[in-house]
């Protein structure tokens, strides 16, 4: 892969992000999922900030407004200063193209009555990358072999006759063509076995070294984190309860929800199993004894 240079810093700010989801039975007749959230992602100098918290706490709901799937309650999200929800024709296709996402599920993401080839061809199309139809394959191709597929093995194959990393990594494939600003991937190795999985995370930082990606990675898994390095977010109920850097926040936790999601990794070590359970309540607990919910540096910018 050649080095490739942006030609200008292209942002995506939240600004007080609330979503609410209304909820028969839940206090007020609606339940918060995303509570006053603020935050910015910058391609310039591209890196990637994970978000990490447990099932439940938000973390999707916010991958889902910054793509414009899923309109927020309150608070602004915008791009290059622009509100993302009131973008003009040319303002969406740059956004479109400058913020690609990857899903949870990579059989999902295609239609299973067309070969996998479509989603590929289609983004040649649509944002006009080559100029026939023999240059639009040679760029699939060529960007097949960037994420360690073999064109001639997965070209004009259905969905179902892929195994879940090739799916995937198809969708690095496309990431690959359009050289996006942002990458918003929301649990992208959680159906992946280990071996596939750390191959999908290296290309990722491959793509920030080479291309300058900037990636917001979406995930519950602290090792995870761990092995992508860069920055952190914590958030639990909605609420970004700490932030900054993976080593920092991961051996020198401020809040007591962090200390409690590192204590729940497992050791590999048969001789220190688990004896106890974590208890939600407990963590619910020190919460409230914490001075405020968020540490003092996680002010402002990460």
């Amino acid at each position: 892969m050649t080095s490739a240079t942006r030609p200008e810093t292209k942002i995506i700010e939240l600004q007080q992000v609330e979503q609410r989801f209304h909820a028969r039975g839940a206090e007020g007749g609606y339940l918060t999922a995303v509570d006053d959230v603020s935050f910015d992602l910058s391609s310039d100098p591209p890196r990637v900030v994970s978000l990490v918290g447990q099932s439940g706490s938000g973390k999707s709901t916010i991958a889902r407004n910054i793509l414009g799937l899923q309109k927020p309650t309150s608070g602004l999200i915008s791009y290059n200063g622009r509100d993302i929800y009131h973008l003009n024709r040319s303002e969406s296709d740059d956004f479109r193209r400058n913020v690609q996402p990857v899903f949870q599920d990579p059989y999902a993401i295609f239609n299973p009555f067309y070969r996998v080839d479509r989603v590929l061809q289609t983004a040649v199309k649509k944002f006009k990358l080559a100029s026939n139809a023999a240059a639009g394959l040679e760029l699939i191709r060529e960007s097949l072999e960037a994420v360690r597929l073999d064109p001639d093995q997965v070209l004009g194959r259905y969905p179902h006759q892929l195994s879940g990393g090739q799916r995937q990594r198809i969708m690095l494939a496309r990431i690959h063509m359009l050289r996006p600003a942002f990458v918003i991937a929301d649990e992208p190795v959680s159906m992946l076995d280990a071996q596939v999985r750390k191959a999908f995370l290296d290309i990722l930082l491959d793509f920030q070294q080479t291309y300058q990606m900037t990636t917001l990675f979406i995930t519950h898994d602290l090792s995870t984190v761990h092995y992508l390095g860069g920055d952190v977010m914590v958030i639990h109920h909605g609420q970004i309860v700490e932030r900054g850097p993976v080593n920092r926040v991961m051996t020198q936790p401020d809040h007591p929800y962090t200390a409690r999601l590192l204590a729940s990794v497992p050791i590999p070590d048969p001789n220190r199993r688990w004896k106890d359970r974590i208890a939600l309540s407990d963590v619910e607990a020190e919460t409230e004894d914490a001075a405020a919910p968020v540490a003092p540096e996680a002010t402002g910018r990460l």
